[in-house]
């Protein structure tokens, strides 16, 4: 039995967005989330959860991140689990793209349906594409530029967007920072979530941490108070001569997002004079790679880069393996670590660098996201070095 093409029945499937990647590849969908077009880095993460989280970690600016769990929406979104601490910066992700159709929210924490929270936030979303050949597209060819648009009306300058997804020049040799960082000092005592208590505040610090932020999450700020530290906050070109005056039992190199080598030009001086105070330090992800850069070492971009809540990484100072959240595309080349700088992570999926420490000092960073929310908390236990080191630096 057939039915007429002018029966109302048929549902009208009409593209109403589009993935255009450099190489001409037109993959089209159905749009959600805010209409426009926005040019970036094409990634893939693997987390289950922890979708609002991802998209407003100010790591992902200048990416479009392909979630490969096809259910996305499915606990709405709330106020708390934002990471974004700069709210007027660029708010992370400049798309997303799902296999399905967003669901309706089914959660008691639920304030807003994820379409209606990404029209707010400017994020454009393409949903009925298959994320799964997208994902095995990007492991054999890396992560491709490409441009996402949305318009109701499904009609598309689709020559221009060949060329702005042609034409950009991607993330190497790009500095980002100065689109998330902060544009001047705060505080913060926030501590982190409990259940039915919320967060809560830390009244009685031990420590004064100085977190310079190239694109801190807020999880991260938490985690530090959770531990005993009032946290200062200042931007990413705050001068060490600054930093040092607060007189800090301890400075924090935040993530970040964009090319480590771009940020570094202006990063490394400080974290070098930082390192020869003999300050306690600690650096997570981007701040990971920029105090490899101020030792001495190099970094890399990677083919697809690591997106997810469940990369395996071994900490070779214990044996001990840990279930870990990472987002990064470029990695501190192992290879050029100096002497002086042991390798003390790894990753057992590809072998690449995941932890440093330099001998004698105490210093360390690491290169995924021990502070992940929703999790996984397997490497909570960072935070207690940190504080550790501080605590014995003050004693000394």
């Amino acid at each position: 039995m057939t039915q007429s093409e002018n029966d109302p029945a048929w549902p009208d499937h009409k593209p109403t967005a589009l993935l255009v990647l450099a190489d001409g590849t037109v993959l089209e969908g159905f749009g959600l989330g805010a209409e426009g077009h926005a040019v970036g880095e094409v990634c893939f993460n693997t987390a289950m959860t922890g979708y609002e989280e991802i998209l407003t970690d100010p790591s992902y600016a200048g990416q479009l991140i392909t979630f490969t769990f096809p259910h996305i929406g499915n606990v709405g979104t709330n106020e708390e689990d934002i990471e974004t601490v700069n709210m007027a910066a660029t708010p992370g992700a400049r798309g997303v793209i799902l296999r399905t159709a967003i669901t309706d929210p089914s959660n008691y924490r639920a304030t807003k349906h994820l379409d209606a929270w990404l029209k707010a936030r400017g994020i454009i979303g393409l949903s009925g594409i298959d994320t799964r050949a997208l994902t095995a597209l990007i492991r054999s060819k890396g992560m491709p530029n490409g441009v996402i648009a949305h318009a109701r009306n499904g009609e598309f300058d689709l020559h221009g967007l060949k060329e702005e997804a042609r034409e950009w020049p991607g993330l190497e040799g790009m500095d980002l920072v100065p689109m998330v960082t902060s544009g001047q000092r705060f505080t913060w005592d926030e501590t982190p979530w409990l259940w039915e208590k919320g967060f809560g505040r830390q009244e009685n610090p031990e420590f004064n941490v100085v977190a310079i932020d190239y694109g801190i999450k807020r999880n991260i700020l938490r985690l530090l108070a959770g531990v005993g530290c009032k946290v200062t906050v200042v931007p990413a070109t705050t001068s060490s001569e600054d930093i040092l005056a607060m007189k800090p039992d301890g400075v924090f190199l935040s993530n970040g997002p964009g090319d480590p080598a771009a940020t570094g030009k202006y990063a490394v001086p400080v974290i070098q004079k930082v390192i020869q105070s003999g300050t306690p330090t600690f650096g997570i992800c981007l701040g990971h790679q920029m105090l490899g850069l101020a030792v001495g070492a190099k970094t890399k971009k990677m083919h697809q880069g690591h997106h997810g809540a469940n990369h395996p990484v071994k900490d070779e100072t214990t044996g001990k393996v840990e279930i870990t959240s990472m987002n990064h595309g470029f990695a501190v080349d192992e290879n050029t670590l100096p002497k002086g700088a042991t390798q003390t992570h790894i990753s057992l999926f590809d072998g690449s660098n995941c932890g440093i420490q330099l001998d004698g000092k105490p210093v360390f960073s690491v290169q995924y996201h021990p502070e992940a929310s929703p999790g996984p908390r397997d490497s909570h236990y960072l935070f207690q070095r940190f504080a550790d080191l501080m605590r014995q630096k003050k004693s000394a």
